[in-house]
């Protein structure tokens, strides 16, 4: 609980006790004050004052009221809250009343009642002054004169306090100065002024009433100057009179000048006073400065012989040449400049601080001739700046007067004089940037492309790493920067690209502004593209990789830019799209490079990601990632299967983002042909096959499930599926099987179409080669024969080509199954390709007699196989059944078949299956022929044998006969001598035709 809360609360009724209490608080936060704050127990102390009030306090309590509201008062004053003072302040007015009153009744007499009322009248002098200054504050005007003007009414009794109540006022007219609140200031210091005249003895002093006048002159002065002059002029006469100070002659002597007084007039100010050199110069300053330069050049030549023997004399020769310089006096400068440097070399040098501003005073003179192109008459200032230095001196200011005397000779195509003055610039500061730079600018100049370049890159290592004695000139962290630009801009004037290239890619390292960053990218790409058109192919590659380098860093910097102030949103996105394109560009530029091509389009997708994401800008960034995708799937087909993951990943990250931007590209407007999710689909499974990604299943289920999947896309699927190193069979078939019936749901078949699809359909079912196949697969496969038979027939448009594939396959089947035994199958198998025999054209009649043949052969071959009871070649175990049964099957066939070709090929195809089995079983491939011949000499085998020869590939009598090769690879033809005929089985292009 805060101290007035319990004081209220503590019962204490008794006004003494509440007298005392109040005391004792005001005591103790006497003691506590610490600063200029008022507190809760300045809070406190202001209650008690209310409670200690009573209905008739002595006089004691009346007076300690009155001292503890005024200082509480004041105090809020002196912290800046005049409004909560009024309060106090009235409060201390009232108890003044209530004491005065107390003493008049209690007085004996007259002369006793004016000892009191002098005694109350202090308090109410401070009272009234406190006032005064709390309405001041508040800008109370009004208020704040009444009761200054009832001070001053009371000074007459209270003359002590005529020092106090003009400094009071003084104090008023500097606050409402400082406000330039003229009228009220002028109010207040002429108050002060005429108080402080009041009473010589308690006067505030000659030196305050100057000082006073003094700035009542400035007020008039600036208030209004042509109103108030002549008000502003007797305020500071005034003011010296009552003190002779330099500030009000210098004062008296601005009002003259703004009076238009004459030379005569403000020539009589000067004898007036013993002034300091500064002053004097000052002085002199302010008369030239005001077009007086009769009498400014007079009082300057006084000057001189007042200060003789001040070692500061220089000065007032720098301020002569100064204004003579000023006034376009050049010639009198220059001769005054002269008489400077005769000076400094017979002993009468300037002190170190007035031969620097000298030098300055030079080099602004020279600056303004370069500037103004007069490059000669620069040079001529420079040289007067030289003349100072001795010779062999090394100072960092004469490198930089030498670089700007280059800059100069440079200009006037003095090239070895400024070769001259750039190595005495190195020899005073040889690792400075700006040295480096006129280095260059010579190298340029003479084309020396080699030297130009090694000072760029000099000059790029200096703006990394400034040298720690860098002086104000290059404390600008932009100045590296801002040389390193104009070093490319003087490369390119002077038709020099690699030097330009140079600089600039130094300076893109270095800028922090973006806009200068971004207009120096742009250049290097510019520049880079023209060097890159104009070169071979094979020296591109460097040059092409510099261009991304660039884009990169232009995708950096749009990312870092959003820290940047100064640089807007709409630059972002003016820049953004800039570069964007750019790549764009670039990408459909180099196709004939893959990888770089790849580079372009992704770095055109980030760069992309800065602009609004309109419809443009949306079917832009689809666009660079689906090509980015394809691009990786492209280059990944081509390596082999361990370096093919990352491309395929890199593809597939693509593929996801697309599909993102797709999404909400597709929301925008109607793209029913657009062939993005087409594209999207093939992609991605392409690199999910090839990556072995186990969620493809899942990718195709929902695939599967699309009502209006293309023909074309389900084809390319099929094919993606089993292109290596994916292997996919059962996808394919899916696929194929998808497209087949989308051909037969056609109103019109596309034969053609068709006959691909059911061809690569039947391929990946039916591998040539194996002949375990199971019933289902056949079964599945020989539908599929149907089918095509079914369009075959029904249109004339099925190409032939793939009518005879077709039939070869399914004769071909039929070979396999004859092989292994399934003589039954192989008999069903051989006729369907008699079947789409029929559908043949010009190919018919050379496939016809022999297919016919080798089917009655078949059908013979089938019968003599029952009759050996060997449809199951495994079954026979031994040479001596297999002799038996042959035995029985010769003499069985010579009742049935006469001899002819077809009994000859029978013949022979016992023969061959006696000696295959027999050969298994005892892997001796050379006694079944005599064997055979001493066996049946009555049967002809014999004869058979004598006169026919099996051979295989390349005729050779000689040859024994082996199991039946590859048919792919060679023609398996049999040969009669007696009747030298021969019976070729030829190979179609479309597949391999197998024979027996």
């Amino acid at each position: 609980m805060r101290i007035q809360d319990k004081i209220k609360l503590s019962g204490i009724h008794s006004s003494l006790q509440v007298e005392e209490s109040a005391v004792s608080l005001w005591n103790w936060t006497v003691t506590k004050h610490t600063g200029a704050v008022i507190d809760d127990e300045q809070r406190a102390k202001c209650t008690l004052i209310c409670l200690c009030e009573g209905n008739d306090p002595p006089e004691g309590t009346i007076r300690r009221q009155i001292l503890m509201s005024m200082k509480t008062g004041k105090g809020w004053i002196d912290i800046g809250k005049a409004g909560l003072a009024d309060g106090f302040l009235e409060n201390a007015m009232s108890s003044i009343e209530k004491l005065y009153a107390k003493l008049r009744n209690g007085s004996d007499g007259e002369a006793d009642i004016q000892v009191h009322r002098a005694d109350v009248e202090k308090s109410l002098f401070k009272v009234l002054s406190y006032q005064a200054e709390s309405a001041v504050a508040q800008g109370d005007f009004q208020k704040a004169v009444m009761c200054v003007q009832r001070c001053k009414d009371m000074l007459m009794k209270l003359p002590k306090e005529t020092c106090y109540l003009s400094i009071l006022c003084y104090n008023f007219g500097v606050e409402t100065y400082e406000w330039k609140r003229y009228e009220q200031s002028s109010f207040w210091l002429s108050q002060s002024y005429d108080i402080g005249k009041m009473d010589m003895k308690y006067s505030v002093g000659k030196e305050m009433q100057a000082k006073v006048l003094r700035l009542l002159a400035t007020t008039y002065f600036e208030w209004d100057c042509t109103l108030y002059l002549d008000k502003a002029l007797k305020a500071i006469s005034l003011a010296n009179q009552e003190n002779l100070h330099p500030a009000g002659f210098f004062l008296k002597v601005k009002i003259l000048l703004k009076s238009g007084a004459s030379d005569e007039d403000i020539n009589s100010e000067f004898t007036h006073l013993e002034m300091s050199l500064d002053f004097c110069l000052n002085t002199a300053k302010l008369l030239l400065e005001h077009g007086r330069e009769s009498v400014g050049f007079d009082f300057l030549k006084s000057v001189p012989e007042r200060f003789e023997s001040s070692p500061d004399l220089g000065k007032i020769t720098l301020l002569h040449i100064e204004f003579l310089l000023q006034n376009k006096k050049e010639l009198l400068a220059k001769q005054k400049i002269e008489e400077v440097i005769i000076g400094h070399y017979t002993g009468k040098q300037l002190l170190p601080e007035a031969l620097n501003q000298l030098h300055v005073i030079l080099w602004d003179r020279a600056a303004k001739h370069y500037e103004e192109k007069s490059y000669s008459e620069a040079l001529h200032w420079y040289n007067y700046s030289v003349s100072f230095y001795t010779p062999g001196q090394i100072d960092q200011n004469l490198a930089k007067l030498q670089r700007n005397m280059a800059s100069c000779y440079l200009h006037l195509k003095q090239v070895d004089k400024a070769k001259e003055a750039v190595k005495q610039a190195e020899r005073c500061d040889p690792n400075s940037i700006f040295t480096k730079f006129s280095v260059y600018k010579i190298a340029v100049m003479e084309n020396d492309t080699d030297k130009a370049m090694e000072a760029v890159i000099e000059m790029g290592k200096l703006a990394e790493k400034p040298s720690e004695h860098e002086d104000k000139l290059r404390v600008d962290k932009n100045t590296g920067s801002n040389l390193l630009s104009l070093a490319a801009q003087i490369a390119l004037e002077n038709d020099q690209q690699i030097v330009a290239i140079k600089a600039l890619e130094y300076l893109s390292e270095h800028l922090q502004d973006c806009r200068q960053l971004f207009t120096a990218l742009k250049c290097l790409v510019r520049l880079m593209l023209s060097k890159v058109m104009a070169e071979n192919a094979e020296k591109r590659d460097e040059d092409i990789n510099s261009i991304l380098n660039y884009l990169n860093l232009a995708n950096k910097k749009l990312a870092e830019s959003f820290t940047e102030e100064k640089f807007t949103g709409d630059m972002r996105i003016l820049e953004a799209h800039w570069f964007r394109k750019v790549a764009w560009n670039l990408a459909v530029q180099f196709k004939d490079s893959p990888e770089k091509m790849r580079d372009f389009f992704v770095l055109s997708f980030k760069l992309s990601q800065f602009c609004p994401s309109d419809k443009a800008v949306l079917i832009a960034q689809k666009t660079c990632l689906l090509m980015a995708a394809a691009i990786d799937l492209e280059m990944g087909r081509q390596l082999t299967p361990s370096e093919q993951t990352e491309l395929f990943s890199q593809a597939l990250q693509h593929l996801q983002t697309c599909k993102e931007i797709w999404k909400v590209l597709k929301l925008t407007g109607d793209f029913a042909k657009d062939p993005t999710d087409t594209l999207l689909l093939l992609y991605e499974f392409e690199a999910r096959s090839k990556l072995n990604d186990p969620t493809l299943h899942n990718l195709m289920e929902s695939v599967w499930e699309q009502p209006q999947m293309e023909i074309k896309t389900l084809e390319i699927i099929a094919s993606l599926a089993m292109e290596a190193p994916a292997r996919y069979p059962v996808l394919c078939k899916k696929a194929l099987k998808s497209a087949l019936n989308l051909h037969r749901k056609q109103a019109v078949i596309d034969a053609e179409k068709f006959s691909k699809c059911l061809h690569s359909l039947i391929n990946i079912s039916l591998p040539t080669g194996l002949t375990d196949l199971e019933t289902c697969v056949l079964q599945e496969v020989w539908d599929y024969f149907e089918d095509a038979l079914s369009v075959v027939s029904s249109t004339d448009a099925y190409p032939e080509m793939e009518i005879l594939w077709l039939m070869t396959r399914a004769w071909n089947t039929g070979i396999f199954q004859y092989t292994v035994g399934k003589y039954k199958e192989a008999e069903q198998w051989c006729g369907l390709g008699m079947r789409f025999l029929n559908h043949l054209g010009s190919l018919k009649k050379s496939y016809e007699g022999h297919s016919i043949s080798v089917g009655t052969r078949i059908q013979s071959c089938l019968l003599v196989s029952q009759s050996l009871g060997i449809e199951k070649p495994a079954l026979l175990s031994s040479g001596k059944k297999l002799q038996l049964s042959l035995a029985t099957a010769l003499k069985s066939l010579d009742q049935k078949v006469s001899d002819s070709a077809d009994s000859t090929h029978l013949f022979l195809h016992i023969f061959t299956q006696a000696y295959t089995f027999y050969s298994r079983l005892t892997q001796r491939a050379c006694v079944l022929i005599p064997g055979c011949a001493q066996m049946a000499p009555e049967s002809g085998i014999a004869a058979v044998v004598s006169h026919l020869h099996i051979i295989v590939g390349v005729p050779d009598p000689g040859s024994v006969l082996q199991t039946p090769p590859c048919f792919g690879e060679h023609e398996w033809i049999v040969q009669d001598r007696r009747s030298q005929t021969s019976i070729p089985f030829p190979t179609p292009k479309s597949d391999k035709f197998f024979t027996i």
